[in-house]
């Protein structure tokens, strides 16, 4: 059966659970492997998400003469910049 393929909410609550899980003292290395293998495959699915998100939203922006335009959101520039 093929895996069902999880939203960004559940693939980060797995991870939050998976990272609470390795915090504990009382997972055995074993588990500890399988754990961390399932959570860099979760941020995986994350970063891919918001990556494919990011594209899609724009800001919405007020030019000189009142008139507004729209622009791809840019993570990278800083508040000074803008």
């Amino acid at each position: 059966m093929a895996k069902k393929k999880k939203t960004y909410e559940e693939a980060a609550l797995r991870l939050e659970e998976i990272v609470e899980r390795m915090e504990t003292n009382d997972v055995s290395l074993e588990e500890s492997i399988q754990l961390y293998k399932e959570g860099m495959e979760l941020a995986l699915v994350c970063r891919e998400k918001l990556d494919s998100i990011q594209k899609e939203v724009v800001e919405l922006r007020k030019n000189f003469d009142g008139s507004f335009s729209l622009k791809p959101f840019d993570v990278d520039v800083e508040e000074d910049e803008q």
